[in-house]
């Protein structure tokens, strides 16, 4: 098993280099780029200044000079490869080079936003998996109770509803009409002069609606997928043949068909580990909050393509280091499995 996580951690780095080369190429091939985007804002100021038309006659806004200037300060004066190989160098390096937008260091950028995406994620993924499993095991233990009957009801409401659209619908009943949170933000504007429960009391109220639309969509998921194959576990021959030789129901569930149930949301755990830190591009719009989607998006639409790259680097690393702990987990979980 050892020699199996040594070669799946060796895999890591061949397989980023596939994934940033994809997305370098795609970036390089998309029209629209940071140049295109550059020549029109010039066009446009030129316009606005009433110098006439953009690119003809004598009041031209840009030389060719000056494009070619350009094209070198957004690395497009060189081969895609070329280019490549030097953003890898700089990776290498530890450098994910510098924002088109905000005129500073990739990682600066990513480390601003990181934090906050980072509190709604473990928030979530804490909350998701202390109740959707309790409560899986108990809607499977007393499948159609009233228990199981009126928890099912909520389950599949929040299955059904996005969590981006019941942002909306919340943001508009709890902020707009009644003005119990704030319209969205992750902090007030003074809460560096607050007390600390001031702080933690103003965090919550910010907090409160977000979390809630987190929530909603990953708790009904883990914890359908919990009862299901806990209700299948529970009809399989192993299940009788334990209570037979004398286990009582609550030990068999206990021993066999709750570890058993586990694997599957062990199997999932990696890819909410990518969720922990990326959170939602649409709730972070919709509440205003700068997190680590949100800036993944506004940057796919500025064309600041450092942002990108340094992005997926990262959320592609996490996914993979993801994945192999989720295969650690199944290995610990249910002892039958020894990878090779």
């Amino acid at each position: 098993m050892r020699d199996y996580f040594i070669r799946r951690f060796l895999l890591i780095p061949p397989t980023l280099l596939g994934i940033t080369l994809i997305v370098f190429l795609i970036t390089r091939l998309v029209p629209g780029g940071p140049l295109e985007r550059a020549l029109m804002e010039m066009k446009q100021a030129d316009i606005a200044s009433g110098h006439g038309s953009f690119g003809g006659g004598r009041n031209m806004a840009i030389s060719e000079e000056q494009v070619q200037q350009l094209k070198a300060y957004y690395g497009l004066d060189k081969p895609v490869l070329v280019s490549y190989g030097l953003w890898l160098g700089k990776i290498v390096r530890g450098d994910l080079g510098t924002s088109y937008r905000y005129n500073e260091p990739v990682w600066n950028v990513i480390r601003e936003r990181f934090p906050v995406s980072l509190f709604y994620g473990l928030i979530t993924l804490v909350i998701t998996y202390a109740i959707s499993i309790p409560l899986g095991i108990v809607k499977a233990v007393r499948h159609r109770s009233l228990l199981d009957n009126a928890s099912s009801v909520f389950i599949f409401m929040g299955y059904a509803v996005p969590g981006y659209v019941l942002g909306a619908l919340l943001l508009l009943l709890f902020a707009a009409r009644l003005p119990w949170f704030p319209m969205g933000g992750f902090t007030s504007y003074g809460f560096s002069d607050l007390s600390v429960w001031g702080k933690i009391a103003d965090l919550s109220r910010h907090a409160a609606l977000p979390l809630t639309c987190y929530l909603i969509g990953s708790f009904a998921v883990t914890t359908l997928l919990m009862k299901n194959h806990l209700m299948d576990n529970l009809a399989a021959d192993y299940m009788r043949t334990a209570v037979a030789k004398g286990a009582s129901f609550r030990q068999a569930v206990i021993r066999h068909a709750l570890r058993n149930s586990l694997i599957p949301i062990a199997t999932t755990f990696g890819q909410n580990i990518v969720a922990l830190v990326t959170g939602s591009f649409l709730i972070e719009t919709i509440f205003d909050i700068n997190g680590f989607g949100l800036l993944g998006l506004t940057s796919i639409f500025d064309r600041d393509y450092p942002v990108v790259m340094g992005i997926f680097l990262l959320s592609s690393l996490l996914l993979l280091v993801g994945n192999i702990l989720s295969d650690v987990l199944v290995a610990v979980i249910d002892p039958r499995i020894r990878f090779r």
